[in-house]
């Protein structure tokens, strides 16, 4: 019998490799027979409910299956205590299964060393070289050739992992018969302005300055089914949070391409953003925007939600005008009074 505990750690951008590891698990969870299976977010749901969920058995499923995202939002100390005890008092038990997913490199320190080191894996960025040739063997599998401006074009056009590449590659190949050589003219007719929106395409919008785009994708993440406010400000954060690492290579002289590879920035579209960013916001402005955006975030879960569209337009408006200051910041004498 098993000794470890039933709990894994997924974490990295590779979102498209770490969605098909978690699919493994899945399938060796599933062994045991019918799961009870629930996907929560770990800044929408109390940590006693996901251990009551993992310890209390459905009468029509012979294990439980928990997946917890934004895994390291996990920092309180009753949180993080809760969840290693978990974990400690269920090693070699076989039917509950926690994977704790996060987009992040690491979560919580405690937590992290609770976790089997068999069961932890960080899922990196690809190299450039290896998104070029995971689009190239993608269409020659379905039956396409494809220019190597047209791979380039994609890499421009689409977020940078292989679930949101094989999403688009698959759109493209709708278009076209077996045996066409996809083009770039033909990415930028069909992907260019069928582009999904998300943080990161924000954070894009954001770097060039551009406020009334901006804007425009904030409004239409709002109305999108796969994404929250809470969950928008989350990916800011996280990319905040990768340019204050771009700043710490700059100021230690590290920005070789071995050093940038090591860090995270594996791809050139990765290279040139983070360049940029780093020139709009300095070491003073990004922390001023982590910490804006973590007040958003508490005014986003405090407030009804006919008031995160304003939320969202006051961030997104303070983060390109410093001058506007910290909207969600309580002055002093409101404190006091």
């Amino acid at each position: 019998m098993a000794t470890v505990a039933p709990v894994w750690l997924l974490t990295g951008p590779e979102i498209g490799e770490r969605n098909a590891a978690l699919a493994e698990i899945r399938k060796t969870a599933a062994r045991s027979g019918e799961l009870d299976a629930h996907l929560l977010y770990a800044g929408d749901v109390r940590m006693g409910e996901v251990v009551s969920l993992l310890q209390n058995g459905s009468l029509f499923a012979a294990a439980r299956f928990v997946v917890l995202k934004g895994a390291e939002a996990i920092k309180k100390k009753e949180d993080v205590e809760m969840l290693t005890q978990w974990i400690s008092a269920s090693a070699g038990a076989e039917d509950a299964t926690l994977v704790l997913v996060s987009d992040e490199i690491g979560v919580d320190r405690k937590l992290e060393a609770a976790v089997p080191k068999e069961h932890k894996r960080v899922f990196w960025e690809l190299f450039e070289s290896r998104k070029e040739q995971w689009i190239s063997a993608f269409f020659r599998k379905e039956g396409f050739g494809i220019d190597d401006e047209a791979v380039a074009s994609i890499l421009d056009l689409v977020e940078n992992n292989t679930d949101a590449l094989k999403t688009a590659c698959s759109r493209l190949t709708l278009f076209f018969p077996k045996g066409h050589r996809v083009t770039e003219d033909d990415t930028l007719s069909f992907l260019s302005h069928d582009r999904e929106e998300s943080p990161f395409t924000l954070f894009d919008s954001m770097t060039e300055g551009d406020l009334a785009g901006a804007l425009e994708i904030v409004s239409k993440l709002s109305l999108s089914r796969e994404s929250s406010p809470v969950q928008t400000v989350a990916g800011l954060s996280f990319c905040f949070r990768r340019l204050a690492d771009w700043h710490r290579l700059e100021d230690s002289g590290m920005t070789d391409e071995f050093s940038l590879k090591k860090a995270g920035f594996s791809s050139k579209k990765a290279v040139t953003q983070y360049r940029a960013a780093a020139r709009r916001w300095d070491v003073a402005a990004v922390s001023r925007v982590l910490s804006l955006l973590a007040n958003a975030d508490a005014e986003l879960r405090s407030s009804s939600q006919a008031l995160h569209g304003i939320v969202m337009d006051l961030a997104v408006r303070a983060i390109l005008s410093p001058a506007a200051g910290n909207p969600f910041r309580v002055p002093d004498e409101a404190r006091l009074s």
